[in-house]
């Protein structure tokens, strides 16, 4: 009995510490400062006898009440850039408070934990592809290829594209065989179908049967091809690209043995510029098939 009502008084004094901690990390540095300022005034007043303890008093409390009050105004402000902050649509307004609530509640239940450091690192992992999506970029890993899909099924006009045949891969072109690079080629059929030009550029360092091949079956469907040898152009332009009707684009960032380790869509103009640039020097270098 002795031991419950310990721990009984244990937890009271530290929900009274811990209500009072809380109570200390919300209030504004100002209205805190304040305050203190105050009661150190108050005290000061009455000790020097400058002041009756009714005035010292008086004093006191005015100062700690317009340090409330400067306390109040800071938190409306606070709750007014919230609100202006959530004013998006209805999924963003009513998600938000539940990712921070989500994310406040699992580090405060389990600090020091590896959950709470988890925590920390999603929600960082969030607010970096959240300020890619802001710029107007998708980043995703190498084997996930929705943009360039979708990308190429919304093209209206035009799709311009540079193919970089990696040393390493030249004569073998395994990505156009696999399941992504046939429904890429699907895509573009049915782009050639709905009156899109197409215009691609393959870089390579030299022409197999393999790659010959590809060559005449993309002109037979209709794509204007282009062959650029390595090394007529800077190696910063070995890339592999597409640009759909000059608004948007995609890259595949390669690794050194040639495989794409991460796709990037993008409506980044400078993105835009960039990957047209690369595209035009490529285009007046290239021989074209025609």
């Amino acid at each position: 009995m002795t031991n419950v009502l310990v721990r009984r008084r244990s937890r009271e004094r530290g929900g009274r510490s811990d209500g009072f901690a809380r109570l200390v990390a919300h209030t504004d540095p100002v209205a805190l400062v304040g305050i203190t300022l105050s009661i150190t005034l108050s005290v000061m007043l009455d000790l020097s006898n400058a002041a009756s303890g009714v005035e010292s008093l008086l004093a006191g409390l005015m100062g700690i009440t317009i340090s409330l009050l400067v306390d109040s105004l800071a938190r409306a402000e606070r709750r007014f850039h919230l609100r202006t902050l959530l004013d998006g649509p209805p999924w963003l307004v009513h998600a938000v408070p539940e990712v921070v609530t989500g994310t406040r509640e699992a580090v405060e239940r389990h600090p020091g934990t590896r959950v709470a450091e988890e925590a920390r690192r999603r929600f960082e992992r969030f607010r970096a592809q959240t300020e890619q999506l802001r710029v107007g970029r998708i980043i995703r890993p190498g084997d996930d290829c929705q943009d360039l899909l979708g990308g190429t099924r919304e093209c209206v006009r035009r799709l311009d594209a540079v193919t970089n045949v990696m040393p390493r891969a030249s004569g073998e072109l395994s990505w156009w065989r696999s399941d992504i690079g046939r429904h890429y080629w699907a895509a573009n059929v049915e782009a050639l179908g709905r009156g899109v030009r197409i215009t691609r550029v393959f870089l390579h360092v030299g022409l197999t049967d393999e790659l010959t091949e590809l060559v005449r079956a993309q002109r037979r469907a209709g794509v204007r091809v282009g062959l650029l040898p390595w090394g007529v152009v800077d190696a910063s332009r070995h890339v592999n690209l597409t640009l759909w009707d000059g608004t948007a684009c995609w890259e595949g960032v390669m690794s050194a043995h040639g495989e794409i380790t991460e796709n990037q869509f993008s409506v980044n103009p400078p993105d835009l510029a960039r990957l047209t640039d690369v595209f035009d020097v490529c285009v007046e270098a290239a021989t074209f098939l025609d």
